[in-house]
């Protein structure tokens, strides 16, 4: 499709589009909103918004949409890796991006998430995810057209762009809080307020609290509109009354105007929280998942390029009903958070036990998924919860609280003989939750290391890096690579000398980006940083070369008896892969025949193009080994 396509062929495809994805649009909001008495109007301007967007779509973003529409298995291919930052932190300014994208092309990125990006309200921000602006840019990082710019740049090398999209509530300074305040009736039916504290004590007494030290409550007494606000997460951030079909029409035009600027995934931010219902945890209701379809079918009408990645940090019989389950199946979100394996890395590397992490990856997720895949990562911007149920540990002999409690205490770096230095963030002392702050290099052992100048504990440090992420590129999804993490950067206590930081820990693994150190481990590969940014390199190299291990194909939670090891199958149609991971300081072993019994036929280890000696009958495998069979 040219810009010289006639208005008619646009108009067939827009069509065509519509009708395919009509269907799982209109069931939903028609059992979501049918009932309420402006749902007319709604469908008719719901339905204008759409045809705008397409109409507002420029073409080269509609040729996007017809070759992912031909290649609906784009962001499921193995050449697929994931690179996350905050803009100012990484380069600055959007402007600078461009200049930046040859070292993320080296490393093998071939997708950036840009953090929160949209214009904030005025620190405290909750960094970034407070906001006032959905149609502007944070002034700070440049404007709307900074960012198609840079995406544009992105999208000629190939790399698909993220953008963060708060759907859960804004500030409490948008312009649509304001006329709410002001006491307009109509913007005040997008939040959720009270005149008195009747039904909020109600709500509370089945919600939990996401923030009790800094932000205790869900609900905040607004002066100026003399009402109670439901806030689930900070005073400042509003929750929208996603019960009213006007919020979905708003959001749905934000939704395609982000689209329309160049966005290849739009990460939705807080999705578990949007629907409230008396007498639960108002989280991952019914009506959140038929929301989140809709979204999806109205994207797909007008650009059907674009992907959803959801964010729900909840259990992993909660998060799989964001990629899709029975009604859903296949029409929700494209990507999640794998938060659970996360978790379990961090476990089992504490632990030197690799048995719990097995039972939850072979109990709890299936080997695959209709059009989805995960988001996998060993670090992010936020937290480390410890999401370890009693359940689980109690099914391979551990006790839920004191697991949870060892992790806490092992990752702040007190338990003896931990190799981590980390710090706590909201220590809940009625329910004994603590989480933990801290970079991956810091949280691994490298900082500990340095500080005692003890080389071998530093290779340990490494080489528990470099394994958890040939383990991220190889289980199923897209790898996520957190700045920094490439080049080994550590703890940046800095954060407590800047005022509006100092009260949250999570800035300790927020640190800017070092180009200096960037460029050492680029020319350098014998250096601390030139270890990493290396072995990430070729890990990433070996997986966009290994089609076993596309998104599409199972992944099968092997045992081998040997509790030091972690082991998945890839399941390709024309042969398997199997992936071993040593969580211990220890040289081990797994029997030849347990490979080749799991489909092991070459044994070739691929990410050494190593060929095993066939007189062997034992695969060895020295401490923190990461070995790719084929």
């Amino acid at each position: 499709m040219s810009k010289t396509a006639s208005p008619d062929l646009n108009a067939t495809l827009y069509d065509m589009r519509y009708a395919r994805s009509r269907d799982d649009l209109w069931s939903m909001l028609n059992e979501l909103y049918g009932d309420h008495p402006g749902y007319g109007a709604f469908t008719k301007d719901l339905d204008a918004a759409l045809r705008r967007a397409w109409r507002a779509r420029p073409a080269d973003l509609k040729l996007l949409d017809l070759k992912r529409d031909l290649e609906p298995d784009w962001f499921q291919r193995p050449d697929m890796a994931g690179y996350v930052f905050y803009t100012d932190r990484f380069c600055g300014t959007l402007k600078a991006l461009p200049d930046r994208l040859d070292y993320l092309s080296d490393l093998g990125v071939s997708y950036i998430h840009l953090m929160p990006l949209l214009k904030p309200r005025p620190a405290p921000n909750d960094g970034g995810y407070s906001v006032m602006d959905y149609g502007r840019v944070d002034p700070r990082l440049g404007s709307m057209a900074d960012l198609e710019a840079a995406t544009a740049a992105c999208r000629a090398r190939g790399i698909s762009v993220c953008v963060d999209m708060v759907l859960n509530h804004t500030a409490r300074e948008h312009a649509w809080a304001k006329k709410a305040r002001a006491g307009d009736p109509t913007y005040a039916d997008y939040y959720l307020m009270f005149e008195d504290d009747t039904l909020p004590r109600a709500y509370e007494e089945t919600l939990v609290e996401v923030f009790p030290d800094d932000a205790p409550g869900s609900f905040t007494w607004d002066e100026e509109s003399a009402r109670w606000v439901w806030t689930t997460f900070n005073s400042h951030q509003w929750d929208l009354n996603w019960a009213n079909p006007r919020v979905f029409l708003e959001m749905t035009k934000i939704m395609l105007a982000l689209a329309n600027r160049g966005v290849d995934i739009l990460r939705f931010d807080a999705v578990a929280f949007m629907w409230k219902r008396m007498g639960t945890r108002c989280q991952s209701e019914p009506e959140c998942h038929m929301i989140l379809q809709a979204l999806r079918a109205a994207c797909r009408i007008v650009a059907p390029g674009v992907i959803h990645l959801e964010e729900a940090i909840v259990s992993p019989a909660e998060m799989l009903p964001y990629l899709g389950r029975g009604r859903h199946d296949g029409k929700e979100g494209n990507l999640a958070y794998h938060n659970s394996l996360m978790v379990q890395v961090w476990s089992a590397l504490a632990s030197r036990d690799t048995e719990l992490m097995t039972h939850v990856m072979a109990s709890h997720f299936p080997p695959v998924l209709t059009n989805a895949t995960y988001a996998t990562y060993l670090r992010c911007h936020d937290d480390i919860g410890w999401a370890v149920t009693d359940e689980d540990a109690a099914a391979v002999g551990l006790s839920g609280p004191a697991h949870r409690a060892f992790l806490s205490d092992f990752y702040e770096g007190v338990f003896p003989g931990s190799f981590s230095r980390g710090a706590l963030f909201q220590h809940n002392p009625d329910t004994g939750d603590k989480r933990i702050s801290g970079t991956l290099a810091s949280l691994a052992g490298v900082e500990r290391a340095l500080e005692t100048n003890d080389a071998e504990a530093l290779d340990r440090a490494v080489d528990r890096i470099l394994m958890g992420h040939a383990l991220i590129a190889s289980t199923g999804g897209i790898p996520l690579i957190y700045m920094g993490d490439e080049i080994a950067l550590l703890n940046d206590y800095g954060y407590l000398d800047v005022p509006e930081h100092a009260h949250d820990s999570r800035w300790l693994h927020r640190p800017r980006m070092d180009w200096d150190r960037a460029a050492q481990a680029t020319e350098d590969p014998r250096s601390l940083p030139g270890r990493v940014w290396h072995g990430l390199r070729h890990i990433l190299a070996r997986r966009a070369a290994t089609p076993e291990l596309h998104g599409a194909h199972p992944t099968e939670v092997l045992r081998t008896g040997n509790r030091a090891l972690f082991a998945v199958a890839r399941r390709a149609p024309w042969g398997s892969v199997i992936c071993l991971y040593n969580f211990t300081e220890h040289w081990t072993a797994v029997p030849r025949a347990w490979a080749a019994g799991q489909g092991m036929v070459e044994g070739r280890e691929i990410l050494s193009d190593a060929l095993l000696d066939p007189a062997e009958a034992e695969i060895v495998l020295p401490p923190h080994a990461r070995a790719w069979l084929r």
